[in-house]
């Protein structure tokens, strides 16, 4: 490399390029998280029963297991929404290793708990779509069509966002070994 092209506090083409993936990981993540959040939190079907004035309503937070889906994919948005700054220092200098070392850990604690909710999540659907015959638990996806839909879809946008994030984990070490 030419002398000139190593100034100090800006980052070497290798790093920044890898700091300009980071970020557009982060944008990735952001809204697979968001948007699988939002369609959970919006879910609800209503189905008349006998005549109009008895019916069974079928909401998100009926299950405390979808309630926390939401909670941890909220939770996980607003971290990857702060984590913006620091990648983008990230792009713009090069020297600062301890701030990857932080999205290091705080993106492997946001993928832990990210994939905890959508796991919870999903043994839900999973009871939903099939019951469980030896107790009695009959699937209700076939009454509830247009929830189990937008459930399951929102568990796509979750784990999307999760693998995203085994990404961006991947990302940082293979930056830190690069210094």
């Amino acid at each position: 490399m030419k002398p000139a092209a190593l100034q100090l506090g800006v980052a070497p083409p290798a790093n920044r390029g890898l700091a300009i993936l980071d970020f557009f990981l982060r944008l990735i993540a952001i809204v697979g998280t968001l948007a699988s959040a939002i369609a959970m939190a919006t879910t609800n079907q209503t189905l008349p029963f006998f005549s109009q004035f008895v019916r069974f309503r079928a909401k998100f937070s009926d299950l405390p297991s979808f309630t926390f889906f939401v909670v941890a994919s909220s939770i996980v948005t607003a971290y990857l929404v702060l984590s913006l700054a620091i990648s983008i220092l990230h792009i713009a200098k090069a020297n600062v290793v301890n701030t990857r070392v932080l999205l290091l850990v705080l993106d492997t604690a946001a993928m832990g708990l990210l994939m905890a909710g959508s796991a919870a999540a999903t043994a839900i659907v999973q009871l939903a779509h099939n019951g469980n015959n030896k107790v009695n638990w009959f699937a209700i996806c076939q009454q509830y069509n247009d929830f189990c839909k937008r459930v399951s879809g929102s568990l796509i946008g979750s784990y999307a966002g999760v693998v995203v994030l085994i990404l961006l984990i991947l990302l940082s070490g293979v930056a830190l070994s690069r210094r």
